[in-house]
C-alpha cells in the first residue's frame, strides 16, 4: 500500500522559487488534486465539466467543477486528451489503436481514424490540434511489440506521426525520421512542430524533445530538424504544452529506479520548462513516477495540471496557458 502521508509531504514541498516568478506564481506549491488511479495521462480542461484524465484504471476520469472526482467512462482505453476549438473532446483510443471525437453534451463519439493504409495503428498516444482544425498524432507502441501492422518497403515496424485533415484524409508526416514519437505540439504561430522522442523500452532509445518547421500545407521540414534538449539515459519527455508567451512545459525525467533504468542523477521526474528554442528556464519537481503529461486550466488559464503515476496535481502558474478551447476573448 502506498504511503500517501509521505507523498502529500513530498507534494507540498515541492514549492516555486522567486527565480520562477515569471513562470509560476511566487510560492506556489505544488497540489494534490486527486489520488488513487485517475491521474494517468490527458489531462484536458473544460469550463464546464472540469478536468478529464486517462487512469491507469483504464478509464477515463473527471475531476468536477465540484473538485469530486468520479469515473466519467469505463474501459474507455484512452491516452492522449485534448478539447478542440468547438469543445469537443478528441482521445487517443490507445488500447482500441484509434482516434475518435465526443460530444460531451450529447455522449456521441466519432471515429476519425482507426487505421493507415489498411492497417490498424500501434497505439495512438498524444495529439494536437492546429487552427484549421487540424488533427496531428503520434503512434507509438510501449510494451510488447506484438501485432504491429504498419511498416515500411523494408519490413520495419513504423512509430510515426499522423495529420488528420478536416476532410478527413489521413497523412503520415513523419515516419522512420524519429525513434518513438510521443508527446506533440504546434506551436502558437504554427511555424513549429515540437515532438517528444520518447524511447524507454532501450537503453540505446531517443529521449529528445525535436523542433521542426511546419509548412503551411502541414508537413514538416526534416532539413529543419532541430534538438532542443536530451534527456541523456534517464526517462525521455513525454507530454507537452505551451503557455501564451511560447515557453514549453514538458513533462518528464524519472525520480525512482524502473529497472533496467535508473534515473538520471540531473533528470528527475517532473516538468521542465523550456524556451521554444530549447532553454531550460526552470523545472518543477513532481514526486511520482511516471509524471506523463499536463494542460493548463482555470478560470484563469492559470492553473497548470499534471498527471503522475495515477495522481493528478496543479499548480498555479504567473502567466496563462495557451488553449484552443475555450476560445480566447
Amino acid at each position: 500500500m502506498r504511503n500517501w502521508s509521505i507523498i502529500v509531504v513530498m507534494a507540498i514541498a515541492a514549492t516555486a522559487t522567486a527565480q520562477d516568478a515569471d513562470i509560476f506564481e511566487p510560492d506556489a506549491k505544488l497540489k494534490i488534486e486527486a489520488m488513487g488511479q485517475g491521474g494517468g495521462e490527458g489531462p484536458a480542461w473544460h469550463p464546464k465539466f472540469g478536468v478529464f484524465t486517462s487512469g491507469l484504471d483504464g478509464n477515463m476520469h473527471l475531476l468536477g467543477v465540484d473538485g469530486k472526482q468520479r469515473v466519467h467512462k469505463k474501459k474507455a482505453g484512452t491516452n492522449g486528451l485534448l478539447f478542440d476549438s468547438k469543445g469537443f473532446l478528441i482521445s487517443c483510443d490507445s488500447e482500441a489503436r484509434r482516434v475518435s471525437r465526443t460530444d460531451l453534451d450529447t455522449g456521441k463519439v466519432t471515429i476519425l481514424t482507426a487505421g493507415y493504409q489498411g492497417k490498424r495503428y500501434n497505439n495512438p498516444n498524444d495529439l494536437t490540434i492546429d487552427s484549421k482544425g487540424r488533427i496531428y498524432f503520434s503512434d507509438p507502441r510501449y510494451g510488447s511489440r506484438n501485432g504491429m501492422e504498419i511498416r515500411d518497403e523494408k519490413g520495419q515496424t513504423i512509430e510515426g506521426v499522423y495529420r488528420i485533415d478536416p476532410d478527413s484524409t489521413v497523412t503520415r508526416i513523419i515516419g522512420r525520421e524519429l525513434d518513438r514519437p510521443n508527446g506533440l505540439l504546434v506551436s502558437a504561430d504554427e511555424k513549429y512542430l515540437f515532438v517528444a522522442d520518447n524511447n524507454n523500452n532501450s537503453l540505446t532509445g531517443a529521449r529528445k524533445l525535436w523542433r521542426f518547421d511546419l509548412r503551411a500545407n502541414g508537413t514538416v521540414d526534416f532539413a529543419s530538424k532541430k534538438l532542443l534538449y536530451d534527456w541523456g539515459l534517464g526517462r525521455g519527455p513525454d507530454g507537452l504544452k505551451q503557455d501564451v508567451k511560447g515557453r514549453l512545459y514538458v513533462a518528464g525525467g524519472l525520480t525512482n529506479p524502473n529497472p533496467p533504468f535508473e534515473p538520471a542523477k540531473d533528470k528527475k521526474g517532473g516538468v521542465y520548462v523550456f524556451t521554444p528554442d530549447g532553454k531550460l528556464l526552470t523545472f518543477l519537481h513532481v514526486p511520482r513516477d511516471e509524471v506523463t503529461n499536463c494542460a493548463f486550466g482555470g478560470d484563469d488559464l492559470r492553473t497548470l495540471y499534471i498527471t503522475g503515476g495515477g495522481t493528478l496535481y496543479s499548480i498555479r502558474t504567473a502567466t496563462p496557458g495557451r488553449v484552443l478551447f475555450p476560445p480566447a476573448r
